[in-house]
């Protein structure tokens, strides 16, 4: 059975391209928000996340925060996707906890499509 992957994030048109890239091969689970994310994910967690820093009501970093005190979810590979990509942005949200870091436009989808593979194939 493929590998369920959350995709919090509130632009329309990034979920869009993200299911056109990875619905063959995983199994999608879409929350527009954080606080949704939260709200659904202990029912039914995935195998792993791709979440959006700059989210409306609970940003990405929030999120993270969450999902780490969470004993059912704490072990959950978590990768940014973000338009933040300054100089330091990638060190400074792996230092907050996040197991990977991609950003946004995704120009590559083998640049999304390896490091989810890189944090599953870690996770088993």
């Amino acid at each position: 059975m493929s590998a369920k992957i959350a995709v919090i994030e509130d632009n329309p048109d990034n979920r869009f391209l993200v299911q056109a890239l990875l619905e063959d091969s995983y199994q999608l689970q879409e929350f527009e928000t954080g606080k949704e994310a939260v709200r659904s994910l202990g029912d039914d967690p995935p195998d792993l996340v791709l979440l959006d820093i700059s989210l409306p009501e609970m940003d990405g970093t929030e999120v993270l925060a969450w999902l780490r005190q969470q004993p059912e979810l704490k072990e959950i590979p978590v990768i940014a996707l973000t338009a933040h990509a300054m100089a330091g942005d990638r060190e400074k949200y792996l230092a907050a906890g996040f197991d990977e870091y991609v950003t946004k436009p995704i120009l590559d989808e083998d640049i999304l499509i390896g490091a989810i593979e890189q944090c599953l194939s870690e996770r088993s």
